[in-house]
């Protein structure tokens, strides 16, 4: 069943607003962690002496659980494993806050799909777990934020998804009821689950951590042109 069909059925408000995560829906974190980390390798090597690309890689990733864990924490444990010396914890936890947004990869047809709601009225959001400036950062690595409304980061909003509280926070900033306001994102319990709670459409980004039964969204996409077609 489409967007507008999923509407139509349902006899829900007319949209006002759309409301987005950040990582896994519209950034691809997986893509853009292994390009910065290869890059890391790259300019870091003559501090990582002894230490095979592919291993520092393939460990960081497993140890980054899709961006569940945060970096220092990371990083102290490529540390110990890897016995590294040539440089600290915090040197590598601020190469990673300082570089990562020039390796932001975008999932095909952001920005269309952006500029084409924003054409049609729409209020646009974005609600992300996280630190702040290392999510504005990759926000402005996307070259996406001017066409947001508000963006809600975890950290410096003081609560995180899937507290209820941080959803009608953003929909208070952009005025907007829950009922007449989609939100859009990857994960099946902080972002779908968490939306639906609140009385917001959601249409869950199909990825292979979850089944779709557990998210169980008004309506799941796998590329974001998909969104453009709703009413």
């Amino acid at each position: 069943m489409s967007l507008t069909q999923t509407i139509q059925t349902t006899g829900m408000s007319v949209l006002k607003a759309v409301l987005f995560d950040l990582d896994g829906t519209l950034l691809n974190r997986d893509e853009s962690v292994r390009r910065f980390i290869h890059d890391q390798y790259a300019r870091l090597k003559g501090h990582l002496t002894g230490i095979e690309e592919r291993d520092y890689v393939t460990r960081f990733i497993e140890l980054d659980q899709h961006g569940y864990r945060w970096k220092d924490v990371v990083y102290n444990q490529l540390i110990q494993e890897f016995e590294i010396s040539g440089i600290t914890r915090q040197e590598l936890l601020d190469d990673y806050v300082n570089q990562f947004q020039h390796f932001c990869v975008a999932f095909p047809n952001l920005k269309p799909m952006l500029s084409a709601l924003k054409a049609r009225g729409l209020r646009l959001g974005i609600i992300t777990n996280g630190f702040g400036e290392l999510q504005m950062k990759s926000i402005h690595g996307l070259g996406i934020r001017d066409y947001f409304d508000c963006v809600l980061v975890s950290e410096w909003e003081g609560m995180k998804k899937p507290d209820p509280a941080l959803f009608h926070r953003a929909l208070e900033r952009l005025d907007v009821t829950a009922g007449t306001a989609m939100f859009v994102g990857d994960h099946a319990l902080h972002d779908i689950q968490a939306a639906k709670r609140v009385g917001m459409r959601t249409v869950w980004k199909r990825n292979d951590r979850w089944e779709e039964s557990e998210a169980d969204a008004d309506d799941s996409i796998d590329d974001l042109s998909e969104l453009i077609v709703m009413r």
